[in-house]
């Protein structure tokens, strides 16, 4: 059996939510036999992405047996002449490599986790953003509002609830916050603390904005909340300041969404970081991330994949996930779009993910409604940031300050 074909298709979800556009992956053998992968937030336009897809396909994999990932992942990594870490390689190559992984278990019967080692769980715990409710507010800058969403979730069944009130995030990269800016955070977790008390974790993103003495200054005010963990406080591309935050706060640190391959992840387990958060569609695809997974054991630290995307990677996540004994909590996200474009779909009970069964990923797309679902070329990309800097002043951007 070889891998022969690829088609990549960038579908654009209507809420926005998930991001801006998905990229999805078709693999078709000489046998018929098709998988389907996700690469996560390639960095172009739509059209642009699919066509990279296609191009590292035709160039290094076509023609290969699909149990050659590790070549497969070697040829890749150093395509270019490069032999080191680019998110936007990888993430080409994450959503090729899923959509292989799911012909390797469509092929031998059976779901990824059983050819990752087994099922170490029999489900998943999962946490979810506070997104807007139908009352209205908004959760990530008033926490009054927070704290209603935060509750609702809860009488739902999750046990897990995240928000990130210090944006926005912008291009500058690390900065001081504003002493408006950390009230604003400090009242929010309160007020989610108040209203949940311990029937829930709080987990606080920040999107790698702050200095490290912003950081510092933000975890301290938090710490008396107690939150699961304080995330990627500084720029991905500053390690040693995030480990500084670590090595400042009770607060476990967690990074990752930005990392890809080992080796980066390694960088940040030798930094202090005791909760590592690989996005699959990026990090290097399953067998990657699962080296990954495997590495945080020998420091002692936890994976809690990061999912930001469409329902393919989280189903490729799902599955590392249930295979690694070192799993603590994975990111979902449940809209009426991320089920609409699955033919076979993920399950959940009362906030847990339920231990799919079915062959490969278990999950099967719906063609009709990527079709209807186009991506726009000029529209934005899968995410983006701030074009504005932002200053320290007490609410005011640099733009009305001058």
């Amino acid at each position: 059996m070889k891998v022969e074909t690829i088609s990549a298709t960038a579908v654009a979800p209507p809420t926005g939510i998930g991001g801006a556009f998905w990229v999805f992956v078709t693999v078709t053998t000489d046998t018929g036999i098709t998988g389907v992968g996700e690469c996560y937030g390639i960095p172009f336009a739509p059209n642009v992405a699919c066509s990279m897809v296609e191009d590292i396909f035709d160039r290094y994999i076509a023609g290969s047996s699909p149990h050659d990932v590790e070549t497969m992942y070697r040829r890749v990594y150093s395509a270019g002449f490069t032999q080191r870490p680019d998110p936007t390689l990888m993430s080409v190559f994450s959503g090729i490599e899923i959509a292989i992984w799911d012909i390797l278990g469509k092929a031998l019967d059976q779901p990824v986790y059983n050819l990752l080692g087994g099922a170490f769980h029999d489900r998943l715990r999962t946490y979810t953003y506070l997104y807007p409710g139908p009352d209205g507010g908004d959760p990530y800058h008033e926490p009054e509002a927070a704290a209603a969403r935060a509750l609702d979730y809860v009488e739902a069944g999750w046990t897990a609830v995240k928000q990130d009130p210090a944006g926005p995030y912008t291009i500058q990269g690390g900065r001081e916050l504003s002493l408006h800016e950390l009230d604003r955070c400090e009242a929010n977790v309160e007020a989610i603390r108040s209203a949940v008390g311990d029937r829930a974790d709080i987990l606080f993103g920040t999107h790698g904005q702050m200095t490290t003495s912003s950081a510092i200054r933000l975890a301290r005010r938090l710490e008396r909340f107690d939150p699961l963990w304080f995330e990627e406080p500084c720029p991905p591309d500053q390690m040693d300041a995030i480990g500084r935050v670590a090595g400042a706060t009770t607060i476990p640190v967690a990074t990752g969404e930005r990392l890809t391959t080992r080796a980066e992840f390694h960088q940040a387990l030798k930094a202090g970081v005791s909760i590592l958060q690989p996005d699959i569609g990026r990090s290097g695809g399953v067998w990657e991330t699962k080296k990954i997974a495997t590495l945080a054991e020998v420091f002692n630290a936890q994976i809690a994949p990061h999912i930001y995307c469409g329902p393919v990677a989280h189903a490729a996540a799902a599955h590392v996930a249930l295979s690694s004994p070192n799993f603590l909590v994975l990111e979902t996200i449940e809209t009426d779009f991320h089920r609409d474009v699955l033919v076979e779909q993920l399950e959940w009970d009362a906030g847990f993910l339920v231990k799919p069964t079915k062959p490969g990923l278990g999950i099967e797309l719906n063609d009709d409604v990527i079709a209807a679902h186009p991506a726009d070329n000029h529209g934005p990309l899968h995410l983006d940031m701030c074009q504005t800097p932002l200053s320290s002043d007490n609410r005011k951007t640099i733009e009305e300050l001058s």
